[in-house]
């Protein structure tokens, strides 16, 4: 596997972290805010959903940082709109997958720019990898917090995990990505 195939698996990870999590919320869990000063998981999928479309959108060709992005509204709710925000998610995410297919070896080198600041593509994808991940530890937070004892474990559930490793050690060294299992999981 090469590094533009392990951050397609790792953004899927994180993707389907969060598709996870607002499957086993309700509509007004989605919406809910701590306090004033706290965001929504639907204002984090706001935020995150703006990000991706102005970094992946032209990734080569135009900074990261589109003319046409509003990042203060991403943290403004547009309004209780469900099928709006999945839709702008997934849109988002199957832009970033698509362009991260069209990218090429020689391409990891290549300089991008982020609000004029230069990273390597690979610099560019890792700022990505780092960003997403902080946001979707937040979803999945609220998500568990708002479900209390309801919530779906989306890794080894509290007090398996001896269980969980007397399974992994019985199946002997193997040539698998850490993702894998997690994916399976979480897609069952």
């Amino acid at each position: 596997m090469n590094y533009l195939e392990d951050v397609q698996r790792l953004f899927l990870y994180y993707k389907q972290l969060v598709d996870s999590t607002l499957n086993q919320l309700s509509d007004s869990q989605l919406f809910w805010r701590y306090n004033e000063e706290s965001n929504s998981v639907a204002v984090l999928i706001q935020h995150i959903s703006g990000n991706m479309r102005s970094r992946f959108t032209d990734f080569l060709t135009s900074d990261g940082e589109k003319e046409w992005r509003n990042r203060d509204a991403e943290f403004e709710l547009i309004d209780e709109d469900k099928t709006r925000l999945f839709l702008e998610w997934n849109e988002a995410w199957e832009n970033l997958f698509a362009t991260l297919k069209t990218l090429e070896f020689d391409d990891l080198s290549k300089i991008v720019h982020i609000r004029n600041q230069g990273h390597t593509v690979i610099e560019a994808i890792n700022r990505q990898l780092a960003h997403y991940p902080y946001h979707v530890g937040q979803i999945v937070m609220l998500g568990k917090m708002m479900k209390g004892n309801n919530w779906r474990s989306l890794s080894i559930p509290k007090g398996e995990s001896g269980v969980y490793n007397a399974v992994r050690f019985t199946q002997g060294r193997h040539m698998e990505h850490f993702t894998d299992e997690m994916l399976r999981h979480l897609d069952g």
